[in-house]
């Protein structure tokens, strides 16, 4: 199943991690950034689900960060901030903004807006249906055919499947698809992916081709849009 991948962007320490033990608990992947640059590097070295953005920081303050975001993606987006003129708000939503929240605030509420939004953007809910090509994919059931065919996965080879059925189309690095399927604490390494990519391969058949091989990078499950 996937855990949406949550950005929390915020120069105070203590909140930060107060905020990430929260979306931990809701089995969130959680990536930390103390200030807008390194926010900015993360994002673009991994796909984001949500990213919680505090305003006042040093370096690239939040407007900055959500412009530099909104540029490339649509990806919602929560403000965090100690000024709640109005003013400020509509900058904010100007700027391509989901939601404003005004310090010092609940976190339990910062939780349950964040849960709105990933739900609103499809996030954190799951496709019931896949259907590409010869491919058919129930999740109610865990029941994958190729062909009409059933297909007998292991859990982890089903967990690649979706995960690539959910980013088709976009190059994903090993890195990336090692800590979705197996976390961050996984001691194992880059060949682990592959040798899975490869059993998955042979059990799709024709759909294998599907999957492609980025030399020196990692995957990406081509579909071709009508």
């Amino acid at each position: 199943m996937h855990n949406p991948s949550v950005l929390v962007i915020e120069d105070e320490e203590k909140l930060r991690k107060l905020v990430a033990t929260y979306l931990k608990r809701e089995n969130y992947q959680v990536f930390e950034a103390a200030d807008g640059v390194e926010g900015i590097n993360l994002f673009e070295d991994h796909p984001m689900d949500l990213v919680i953005l505090d305003i006042m920081m040093p370096g690239y303050d939040g407007w900055t960060v959500c412009r530099r975001i909104r540029e490339e993606s649509q990806v919602p987006v929560i403000l965090l901030t100690a000024r709640s003129e109005e003013n400020d708000k509509l900058f904010g939503f100007e700027l391509g903004a989901d939601d404003y929240i005004t310090k010092p605030f609940s976190v339990k509420e910062l939780m349950a807006r964040s849960k709105a939004l990933l739900k609103r953007s499809g996030a954190a809910s799951e496709e019931k249906q896949y259907q590409i090509d010869e491919l058919r994919v129930d999740t109610d059931r865990h029941h994958v055919e190729v062909g009409g065919q059933v297909i007998d996965l292991t859990p982890k080879e089903y967990e690649l499947l979706l995960l690539f059925l959910k980013n088709s189309n976009q190059a994903m690095e090993r890195e990336t698809i090692l800590n979705k399927i197996w976390g961050y604490d996984y001691y194992g390494d880059d060949r682990t992916v592959d040798t899975h990519v490869k059993r998955l391969r042979h059990k799709l058949g024709d759909v294998s081709q599907k999957i492609r091989t980025l030399r020196g990078v990692g995957y990406i499950f081509e579909v071709t849009k009508e």
